[in-house]
């Protein structure tokens, strides 16, 4: 369970992505909105909510903002009316994609992801044409200076599936959406630190890229994850080593 961990690429894209902070609080803000909109303002009985909050308070989010986001969503207050709406697609090298967005506008949209794509040599391509490649995971990552071996133990008692250390010394616990919750709680009580969490696509098996792949592919998926209304891109490439030292 130990090793490089499959985690890696999705993570360090991840972490470009979050340093655009403006970006990264418009996308909390939907995702509390939606959260509320679909199941309620209540984080207690609201999973998806909950998670939302916590990763707007470790973003740093003022509980205001939160506050208005969520009222906004549970019909507290007037504002747009956004909806889920996700896209599936072909990259450079035949790499699988999917860009979960929210929008108040379809059309705008589509216009937007196909034309990323198509600039990029890729395709958009219909629903259901790379999504079986994928599947839903919750996704926990605990603090490096945490005892591993407590972490698995605590986690495979709550119902983690798999448990893998990470380079940087984290520790990734993968679950069942519906095991993730219980997961997380169980984590907590034993004072584990969470650095993330999040329920995320995953692709079932990876794609090796070469250089010239991997650059063109990531060049396409910074340009998907620049649009207004991304909330989340996922990839099943597996970039080739030494690319992100390339980058910098």
């Amino acid at each position: 369970m130990a090793g490089h961990s499959k985690w890696a690429n999705i993570k360090h894209r991840k972490g470009r992505q979050d340093a655009k902070r403006g970006k990264i609080f418009s996308v909390l803000i939907r995702e509390l909105t939606v959260a509320a909109k679909l199941g309620g303002g209540v984080p207690d009985d609201n999973p998806r909510l909950r998670t939302a909050i916590d990763k707007a308070l470790a973003a740093n989010m003022t509980k205001d903002t939160i506050e208005r986001a969520v009222q906004r969503g549970a019909g507290g207050l007037e504002g747009e009316n956004l909806e889920e709406v996700s896209f599936e697609g072909y990259g450079p090298g035949g790499i699988a994609i999917i860009v979960e967005s929210m929008t108040d506008n379809n059309n705008r949209t589509v216009a937007e992801v196909r034309h990323a794509f198509t600039k990029s040599g890729g395709n958009l391509g219909t629903n259901g044409s790379v999504s079986y490649l994928f599947e839903k995971k919750g996704i926990i990552t605990v603090s490096s200076e945490q005892d591993a071996e407590q972490i698995m133990e605590v986690s495979i008692e709550a119902g983690a599936e798999d448990i893998e250390i990470n380079e940087d010394l984290t520790t990734t616990v993968s679950s069942s959406p519906e095991d993730f919750q219980n997961i997380k709680n169980a984590l907590i009580k034993q004072d584990f630190s969470i650095d993330d969490s999040e329920i995320s696509l995953v692709p079932e098996t990876t794609v090796q890229a070469d250089m010239d792949t991997s650059l063109k592919v990531y060049k396409l998926l910074e340009m998907l994850e620049d649009l207004d209304d991304t909330q989340n891109v996922t990839s099943n490439i597996e970039f080739a080593d030494g690319m992100f030292e390339e980058l910098d």
